[in-house]
C-alpha cells in the first residue's frame, strides 16, 4: 500500500498548482474534483442515476451535468446536496482506491480532496495531511477572475467548506499560497523531500 498525503484547501486556495507541482516530482496524483468531473461528462458513469433522481433540468443538451442548474438546485433545497453525495461519493471513493492501487510504483500518492476535513472516510485513508492556505479575501478574487461567479454565491460555497481555522488545526504541513506564486515549488520540493522520507520509512 502506497504512503498516501492528503492534500486540501478551500475553493480558490491553488490546490490544482500545488498538485501539479508534486506531480512534476514524481508523486502519483489523485484527484477527486477531476474523478466527480469525469463522472458527470457526457457519458459519465453518474450521469444515469443524476438523472433518475433530479429528472432532465439539471442535464445539459451534451448529456453532461449543468452544474449551473444543479447549484441553483442544491442551494435552494439542502437536501439536494445530500441526495447528489449519495449518488456521486460512493462512485468517486472507489475510482480513488482503483487509482491508488494502479500507482503502487510511484513513491508516494497525493489525494486531492477539496472536502478533506468534512469527509471522515478519506481522512482514514491518508497518513498525512496537507492544507494550501490562504486568506479568505484571496480565494474569493481568484475565484472570480477564474470562474465569474459572483461573490454571494462564492461566499456560499465558502461557507457550506472547513473553516480556515478547522482545515489548519488538521493539518501536519501548511502550505503557503497567499502571496508570491514562486515561493510555491520551493514549499513543495520540502514537503516532497519530507514524504520521500515518510514513504520509505511506511513501507
Amino acid at each position: 500500500m502506497s504512503f498516501v498525503v492528503g492534500l486540501t484547501g478551500g475553493i480558490g486556495s491553488g490546490k490544482s498548482a500545488a498538485a501539479d507541482l508534486f506531480a512534476e516530482r514524481g508523486a502519483a496524483v489523485i484527484d477527486t474534483d477531476a474523478i466527480a468531473h469525469a463522472m458527470t461528462s457526457p457519458g459519465g458513469a453518474a450521469m444515469p442515476a443524476i438523472r433518475a433522481e433530479f429528472g432532465d433540468e439539471v442535464v445539459s443538451a451534451d448529456g453532461a451535468l449543468d452544474r449551473a442548474a444543479l447549484r441553483a438546485l442544491v442551494f435552494a433545497d439542502p437536501s439536494a446536496r445530500k441526495r447528489l453525495e449519495a449518488i456521486l461519493h460512493p462512485l468517486i471513493r472507489a475510482e480513488c482506491e482503483r487509482q491508488l492501487a494502479a500507482s503502487a510504483g510511484a513513491p508516494y500518492a497525493i489525494l486531492v480532496v477539496p472536502l478533506l476535513i468534512e469527509a471522515g472516510d478519506y481522512r482514514k485513508r491518508v497518513n498525512r495531511i496537507a492544507v494550501v492556505d490562504c486568506a479568505e479575501t484571496t480565494q474569493i478574487a481568484r475565484v472570480i477572475n477564474r470562474s465569474g461567479l459572483d461573490r454571494p454565491e462564492i461566499e456560499r460555497i465558502l461557507a457550506a467548506q472547513a473553516t480556515r481555522s478547522e482545515r489548519l488545526a488538521a493539518a501536519d504541513d501548511i502550505i503557503d499560497n497567499d502571496g508570491d506564486l514562486a515561493s510555491l515549488p520551493v514549499q513543495i520540493e520540502r514537503l516532497h523531500a519530507l514524504y520521500l522520507a515518510l514513504a520509505r520509512q511506511f513501507g
